[in-house]
């Protein structure tokens, strides 16, 4: 990566906080300046993105995990040109689905609302992290500890906006079609909610080539289900040209 000083923006998932990315930093710091958005009140992946080309540095590496690699490749749409390195993290690409699977998923998303909303976001956080880690990963009380206190961190008033992003989210093919920067794209081998499957189909639209790796033993949060091996996969992608 090619600069004194270069900037890494880092882009949360659904309801995520720095949190998600804090377990890397000590690895990343000496590549460059690290900085982790937040989303605010945003309830679009596109104003998600507005919000961060209006404060970010002429140009910047850029890394998305889940609902974050969304918003990253709406940034990559705007403004390709201020982007040197991209990072698909536990991301996915496609619209939602037409028809019953569609619907599936919506009410999917507001039953954990409706948990949100009644019960408290933290006993959401609690049913919601079932299936976010890699099912060994479920005895680690103080994983999974941490990653409920970072949802519970965020109101049921964001989870609303958030979902609605995501229902409301485009198809990002043709961005990915347009990607020339180095690009990493990655999962936990164990990711159910953003398979390897699904990796391999975005990478197969990136013309530039990119690093594809999958994260053993993690499932949808490998960065903080397996921070080394995350952070030794973005020193990879930082250093490449």
């Amino acid at each position: 990566m090619k600069g004194l000083t270069p900037t890494l923006l880092l882009v949360p998932g659904l309801m995520c906080d720095a949190a998600v990315w804090s377990p890397l930093l000590p690895a990343l710091a000496p590549l460059a300046q690290c900085h982790v958005v937040d989303h605010g009140e945003a309830n679009s992946l596109g104003a998600m993105a507005d919000q961060l080309l209006a404060t970010a540095p002429p140009n910047f590496a850029l890394a998305g995990h889940s609902m974050g690699g969304r918003v990253a490749l709406e940034v990559m749409r705007r403004a390709p040109e201020r982007v040197t390195h991209l990072a698909l993290l536990d991301t996915g690409y496609k619209a939602k689905a037409p028809g019953a699977a569609g619907e599936e998923e919506a009410r999917k998303r507001y039953a954990l609302l409706d948990i949100a909303r009644t019960q408290g976001v933290r006993a959401m956080a609690q049913v919601w992290v079932q299936g976010m880690v890699a099912p060994h990963r479920l005895a680690d009380a103080d994983l999974i500890e941490s990653i409920v206190a970072m949802l519970a961190r965020k109101s049921a008033e964001v989870f609303a906006h958030q979902i609605q992003a995501l229902l409301d989210r485009p198809d990002t093919q043709d961005v990915l079609a347009a990607v020339r920067v180095p690009t990493l794209v990655a999962c936990g081998q164990e990711d159910s909610w953003s398979p390897p499957a699904q990796h391999d189909e975005i990478a197969s639209y990136i013309p530039a080539r990119p690093l594809v790796h999958t994260v053993p033993q993690a499932g949808h949060m490998a960065t903080m289900e397996q921070a080394h091996r995350c952070a030794q996969l973005m020193i990879h992608w930082l250093v490449s040209s």
